[in-house]
């Protein structure tokens, strides 16, 4: 297929490709036979084209459904080869037929929310925790949409003729809550569900085989892997991608291609640094579980490499008294973060709510990258201090249940 296409890159096959080698090839198949090696990154905002007649009869089929153009581009918001690459590899991953790439997290489900909007389908039904700014958006407003805050149970009851979505995320953030995404998605009958994905990866769970028709990334993180991208993703059928792309066109939020190939790239050793780090988070939650100056640790039955836990002491000198670990928002890089949560990423949240959601004000979380174990935990042990008093009640580890209420956040 030519490069300058805007189609996805890999031909159909009968023959299904492990995660690990989709990881590497999906989005590259082409590029052997075009002589090329690393995928090539395209920059131009603008295509020639001497036929203006089949330009328009292009633009006018795009207008329809939302379809990628055939042939080459013809402009950057309706299409980027190098993006298109990307989308192709994550749709590979997550098992559906396609995904549609965004400038960030937020703008993608801004999108999703516009789209089902677009067709009178403005309630939204939602459990929480969310990522704080994803609650935000649905709580405020901002977009017309009404939400409907549930528990788990409570979905099909909430649902209505205007309901266009069901929201959730699992494992959640901050508390690395869990759902039944397969018992959630018979509950909302005809109603799509919408996962974010973004903890978890396609390495560890894929939501679409337990029944979620989207999936939502913040490509920002595990996908780009390395601090140095910001982008969202939406894995869907195709008839959404449609919607999503036409939505897309309209408001501009387009991902840059030097934005692609960076998660192109990381796609590629996406499942080793999954992997990798989730060895070193199990490893420091054992540690953290023995450790008498922690009251509690929390971790997902899926795995990981995000860890939160709740200290006897004050988690503002745990911040301030980390060497190797990185005090900061987000997550999903090659180097450890770790963050207060209360302070930070829901800050934004009402008091009661971040306390009823299980975000104490006690409650630091790290998320874990490839560096030693070993001087990961020397780190932590130095951050955290003087033992605490060991008589003081502990709660074990535990793969958390869900909680209720999450608010808005200014970063994961």
């Amino acid at each position: 297929m030519n490069s300058a296409s805007t189609h996805a890159y890999d031909p159909a096959r009968t023959t299904p490709r492990a995660l690990d080698t989709e990881a590497v090839h999906a989005g590259r198949d082409d590029l052997a036979r075009q002589g090329l090696h690393a995928a090539p990154i395209d920059l131009s905002t603008t295509y020639p084209s001497y036929d203006s007649r089949g330009e328009a009869a292009r633009i006018d089929t795009f207008a329809v459904d939302g379809a990628e153009p055939e042939g080459t581009p013809i402009y950057g918001r309706l299409g980027n080869p190098t993006v298109a690459r990307f989308e192709t590899a994550l749709a590979r991953l997550e098992g559906t037929e396609s995904a549609v790439a965004f400038a960030s997290g937020m703008a993608a489900l801004s999108a999703v929310l516009l789209a089902r909007a677009s067709m009178g389908l403005r309630h939204v039904v939602a459990v929480r925790p969310l990522y704080g700014c994803s609650d935000h958006l649905l709580t405020a407003g901002l977009l017309g949409s009404e939400v409907t805050w549930v528990d788990p149970a409570g979905v099909a009851d909430a649902l209505r003729p205007d309901t266009g979505l069901v929201m959730v995320e699992s494992p959640a953030n901050p508390t690395l809550a869990e759902l039944d995404l397969r018992a959630l998605a018979h509950s909302c009958g005809s109603v799509p569900l919408l996962a974010d994905n973004t903890f978890a990866t396609p390495v560890l769970q894929r939501p679409v085989e337990q029944g979620a028709r989207l999936v939502l990334h913040s490509a920002t993180k595990y996908l780009g892997g390395h601090g140095d991208v910001m982008a969202g993703v939406v894995a869907c059928d195709e008839e959404f991608a449609g919607r999503l792309r036409q939505i897309r066109f309209a408001t501009g939020g387009v991902l840059h291609p030097l934005a692609g190939y960076l998660l192109l790239r990381g796609l590629a050793t996406l499942p080793v640094r999954v992997r990798a780090a989730s060895a070193t988070a199990a490893e420091l939650v054992r540690r953290l579980d023995a450790d008498p100056r922690v009251a509690r640790v929390h971790y997902p039955r899926v795995g990981g490499a995000m860890i939160a836990f709740e200290v006897h002491g004050d988690p503002h000198d745990v911040i301030a008294g980390v060497r190797l670990i990185t005090p900061a928002v987000s997550l999903g890089s090659v180097d450890s973060l770790i963050q207060h949560p209360a302070s930070i990423s829901h800050r934004i949240v009402d008091e009661t709510d971040r306390r009823g959601a299980g975000v104490s004000d006690r409650l630091l979380r790290m998320s874990v990258g490839l560096e030693d174990v070993d001087d990961l935990w020397a780190d932590l042990d130095g951050a955290l201090g003087a033992t605490a008093d060991t008589a003081t009640t502990r709660v074990d580890v535990d793969a958390e249940r869900p909680v209720a209420g999450l608010g808005a956040a200014s970063g994961r």
